[in-house]
């Protein structure tokens, strides 16, 4: 029975129930050392009873640095199951868990992985994942399993995290224990300990503060050889372990040490230890009887992780290191965890375990354990005697916690890098991270400053290293808007000794061509640029977005978008999710400018949701700047304005000139389909006078604004942005960009026949929206110019069109526009299938309809596959549809 516990037992069941009925659920419960969260995790694996499946793990503190250990505890009798998964989903599982070797898997393809395989798992019957001392857990293991948390649905899974009041699961439902108030922890007493009454059960009360375990534990012990002042609860717990320990023989605590050390309890590597130690057997069967061990036919474990702790800090020094050596010598065939019990028994430098250790670092990242690889490599760094060598592994620790998304760890490791004088190749690529970190933080300036720097340091030594850093220099420059930067940055690149083809080079020379005035050869420059973008090696992804961007740098957001689709598909297939926000986000941004407004939304939803989990916050704002203009398009302006004026007002004065001025647009977007013309003009305006920002991605912002200007019957202000649409039109020489210019030409001057030359233009492009918008300005002139057929022809297809596409502002326009020229029956907005849906069962369902399974879905949504079919399930009765060959025949564009 627990005591005081009422509360959060009802949560438990509660949850219990709901993932039994198909609707799983997380709980994440906090609480101080001995409060009860394990007695409440075994709690609810007796509530759960014989008919769920019940998986458990728990964090042991020397075990928080090798990757995946927490996960391989959870998962390891379930590993028959893993040829159920999609094969790079297994492939990614099964070499995090050692089964096999991998060239680098990403921890987040490992978490996929996990969703699909715990779905599977609970096909047959319920799933209860029980992950004890999450705050001791590697982060490996804790990133997938909270990515995995936060991805649950229409599974009959429950997961319930307990950990120290440390223990942080962003985006999960948290449960804060507290103490026990007196009424409980009084009668907890007079079950527990019956005759323990007056002054002692007063003064256990008093000092347990309401502390479960305290509670349990304190009338054992010598209250009276307490020091007179009271101790912090946990350390005056291990105090009085510590006072237990020491009443056993030296062999029995050298067992219990032993077992402190080892980080799985594998009962045959402890004994293997202990007999390189000179004791046997019996040595552990004492430390058993003396209650601080339970020891079962295979596996060896404390009690409780207090009693772990004193066994271990209770140690001497020199009794500790040589434990650690009799480790590493029983797991001799494991070199990556022998390696860290080396590292532990090594109290000076010593190259052949710095050697080790570094191994041990290669194996982590290649299995997707970055941030156990950085700590590897940082304890590698300072075990070797070499300086040079020592100021090699400390730069990979720098690098590989980036890659891993420990900023603060790479900003200390850089510091005490740079404090050893490296020399420049090292400096310039400590100062390379520096840049990102920045970049990614949202310090453009300085991270632009930062890789410049990074390239001097490396001229000298290597010119295409350092071409490369200018390469990064100026596209953090064209993010800032910084075109005198840029110009710099550019200058110097074509000063490097490099031969005239090195692809370095022709990364910036079309944008410079371009931004000097000469746009068709700035053009041809760039498109040549794309092309050579799929000869880069498959591997080298950063290489192939710069030039794929490049497409969009024109506004040949058609090719731009083939190319990204290629890229996430890459990024997919190969596991390589922390790629996917910054090439996922560049597609919705390429579908935005398309008019594909549902695909672009999704995919930034998707974006927003990864880049969050994997601390790229500058790709979830980027995320958001599309969402924004999704809602501005459906006419959400509450949305919109929460979105833009929360990262607007957010954004540091060194913004990132892209995503503001997504926000603002889609602002300006908002004041168009409200009919506040002067306000979606000044806008607009405002965004054109900047500099370096209105340039061939902009062309449809310039569109807006002589739209605005022409509603708002200010043709004079929509001069400027004209004359540069016509510039670019001309050199592209493409049918999109020549139907805008004739659209805004004809706005502004009232030209029917260029009207109609637009429209035969979008069709040829493939831009719906676009056509649908002329069609919408071609109607409305018509009707001015009282040709009220034609102008109804022209309406009833422009609102047809608005209202597939989901844009509510503009179908009202358009209807308004049908009465006025004598429509008799203006239809009203039909039940367009995908608008029925939400944007996550559109994803599913267009997938769906070209023949996928439900499996190949879930690994490209990061879903698993019973969400996947619990969305279609939600999704037939929309559409109504009974079956996936009904669903094929449906227009779901």
């Amino acid at each position: 029975m627990l005591y005081g516990r009422d509360h959060e037992l009802r949560q438990i069941r509660t949850l219990l129930t709901a993932a039994a009925q198909g609707s799983s659920g997380v709980l994440a419960i906090t609480a101080d050392a001995g409060e009860g969260k394990s007695a409440l995790l075994n709690q609810a694996a007796t509530a759960a009873g014989p008919g769920w499946r019940i998986l458990r793990c728990s964090g042991i503190e020397c075990e928080s640095e090798l990757p995946f250990a927490g996960l391989h505890q959870l998962l390891s009798g379930t590993l028959e199951h893993l040829d159920l998964l999609p094969a790079p989903q297994a492939r990614a599982l099964g070499c995090a868990l050692g089964l096999c070797e991998s060239a680098g898997t990403d921890r987040f393809l490992v978490g996929v992985a996990t969703v699909t395989l715990l779905a599977e798992l609970s096909a047959d019957i319920p799933v209860l994942c029980l992950i004890d001392d999450a705050q001791w857990l590697d982060r490996p293991s804790l990133d997938v399993l909270c990515f995995a948390a936060r991805r649950l649905g229409a599974e009959n899974i429950a997961m319930l995290f307990a950990g120290r009041r440390e223990f942080t699961a962003t985006g999960l439902p948290e449960l804060r224990m507290e103490p026990l108030d007196s009424t409980a922890a009084t009668a907890l007493l007079a079950d527990r300990w019956p005759g323990l009454t007056g002054e002692r059960l007063g003064r256990v009360l008093g000092d347990a503060a309401g502390n479960p375990l305290a509670l349990l534990e304190l009338p054992r012990m010598d209250l009276d050889a307490s020091p007179a002042e009271p101790l912090p609860l946990p350390l005056r717990l291990q105090t009085g372990y510590e006072r237990e320990i020491a009443a056993c023989s030296a062999a029995a605590r050298t067992a219990m040490l032993v077992v402190a050390a080892e980080e799985t309890g594998d009962l045959a590597l402890v004994l293997g230890a202990l007999r390189r130690l000179g004791l046997d057997a019996e040595s552990l069967a004492e430390a058993e009887q003396s209650g601080m061990l339970t020891v079962t036919e295979r596996r060896v474990s404390f009690r409780h992780p207090l009693r772990r702790s004193a066994a271990y800090h209770g140690a001497s020094f020199t009794r500790r290191l040589a434990v650690h050596a009799a480790l590493a010598d029983v797991l001799a065939a494991d070199p990556a965890r022998s390696a860290w019990h080396l590292a532990a028994a090594s109290t000076e430098p010593d190259e052949n375990v710095a050697a080790a250790l570094e191994s041990a670092a290669i194996q982590a990242q290649q299995r997707g354990g970055h941030a156990s690889a950085a700590v590897a490599f940082e304890r590698a760094a300072w075990l070797t005697p070499d300086l040079a060598a020592r100021t090699r592994r400390l730069v990979l620790a720098v690098e590989t916690a980036a890659e891993a998304g420990l900023t603060a760890r790479a900003l200390r490791l850089a510091s005490a890098t740079e404090a050893l004088d490296p020399e420049p190749v090292y400096r310039a690529r400590i100062l390379g991270v520096r840049a990102r970190i920045d970049f990614e933080d949202g310090s453009l300036g300085k991270a632009r400053r930062l890789a410049e720097a990074a390239a001097v340091d490396m001229a000298e030594h290597e010119p295409e290293s350092a071409a490369w850093f200018l390469v990064e220099a100026g596209r953090i420059a064209l993010t800032a808007g910084d075109r005198a930067a840029f110009d710099a940055i550019g200058a110097r690149l074509a000063a490097l000794p490099l031969p005239e083809e090195a692809a370095p080079l022709a990364a910036l020379r079309g944008a410079r061509t371009v931004f000097d005035g000469e746009l068709a050869a700035g053009i041809a420059l760039i498109r040549a640029n794309v092309e050579f973008s799929r000869t880069v090696p498959v591997d080298a992804i950063g290489i192939r977005l710069a030039f794929v961007l490049q497409a969009a740098l024109i506004g040949d957001m058609a090719h731009a978008r083939l190319l990204l689709v290629e890229l996430v598909d890459l990024v997919l297939a190969r596991g390589m999710i922390g790629w996917y926000p910054s090439v996922g986000g560049t597609l919705a941004i390429a579908e935005m400018i398309l008019g594909r407004f549902r695909e672009a939304e999704a995919t930034a939803t998707q974006v927003a949701r990864v880049a969050a989990d994997i601390g790229q916050h500058n790709r979830v704002v980027g995320a958001e700047g599309v969402l924004a203009f999704a809602a501005a398009i459906r006419g959400d302006e509450r949305r919109c304005r929460e979105l833009a004026e929360r990262n607007l007002d957010a954004a540091p004065g060194d913004r990132n000139a892209i995503d503001t001025t997504h926000f603002e647009w889609a602002l300006a977007v908002v004041d168009l389909g409200a009919g506040r013309y002067e306000h979606a003009l000044a806008r607009l305006t405002a965004l054109h006078e900047q500099p370096n920002l209105a340039h061939g991605q902009w062309t449809e912002l310039l569109s807006d604004l002589v739209e605005a200007a022409a509603r708002a019957r200010r043709p004079e202000r929509a001069a400027a942005a004209l004359a540069e649409i016509d510039s670019w039109a001309t050199a592209l020489a493409e049918p999109w960009a020549e139907a805008l210019l004739l659209r805004c030409q004809a706005m502004i001057h009232g030209d029917g026949e260029k009207f109609a030359q637009a429209l035969k233009l979008h069709a040829e492009a493939d831009r719906r929206y676009d056509h649908a918008r002329t069609a919408l300005v071609y109607g409305e002139w018509l009707r001015r110019e009282r040709r009220l057929g034609e102008a109804r022809t022209h309406l009833r297809a422009a609102l047809e069109t608005f209202d597939r596409l989901g844009v509510t502002p503009r179908a009202d326009q358009a209807r308004n526009e049908l009465r006025a020229a004598g429509e008799g029956s203006v239809p009203e907005p039909e039940n367009d299938l995908a608008a029925v849906l939400t944007a996550q069962e559109l994803q599913v369902v267009r997938l769906a309809a070209v023949g996928a399974t439900n499996k190949e879905i879930a690994a490209q949504l990061f879903l698993s596959p019973k969400t996947v079919a619990h969305h279609l399930y939600r999704a037939f009765p929309k559409l109504g549809v009974n079956n996936r060959v009904e669903l094929a025949r449906l227009d779901l564009a």
